[in-house]
């Protein structure tokens, strides 16, 4: 009786081992899409340093060729004036947007990508060698009893000094 509640519970354990494994797959394969889509949402590259990232956005290119046109236009046009302040505002705009990526990559992007790619295969890897050291301490201790009731059950016989009578 005790043998066969033992391989239920056994059986029962492994099932739940199955659906958690399933769970965190499905963590780990939705952290590491929201990290592609928000990724692929950054104007800047990811990784890159601050001045390589402020000069590869669209709002710098553009605000460079504004202060360049209005610079053309000359000091005493009024187009060329407000041309240069736009692209002023526009170079703004983009450190703006620069250091807004770079705290979104650290306070977002980081911890996604930290979980997908090590958090996660790192437990699950832990979860099996648990499982493992539980199985072999669970056979160690069903050893032990089975030992224990053998030596209980045929304990070695007493032997009386006997006399010899002459």
């Amino acid at each position: 009786m005790k043998k066969q509640f033992n391989r239920m519970k056994q059986l029962a354990n492994q099932t739940v081992g199955r659906l958690i494994e399933r769970r965190m797959e499905l963590v780990r394969v939705v952290s590491h899409n929201t990290h592609k889509k928000m990724v692929s949402c950054l104007q800047g590259h990811i990784g890159a340093e601050a001045e390589k990232r402020h000069k590869k956005l669209p709002l710098t290119a553009l605000s460079q060729a504004m202060v360049e046109g209005g610079t053309q236009l000359g000091e005493d046009s009024s187009i060329g004036k407000m041309m240069e302040v736009c692209g002023e505002v526009e170079n703004r705009l983009a450190t703006e947007l620069m250091q807004h990526e770079l705290q979104m990559e650290k306070e977002v992007l980081d911890p996604i990508s930290q979980l997908a790619e090590v958090e996660i295969p790192n437990i699950l890897k832990q979860r099996k060698q648990l499982a493992k050291l539980v199985l072999d301490y669970d056979s160690a201790r069903a050893r032990t009893s089975s030992l224990q009731t053998c030596t209980v059950s045929s304990p070695k016989k007493a032997t009386t000094p006997t006399t010899s009578s002459r």
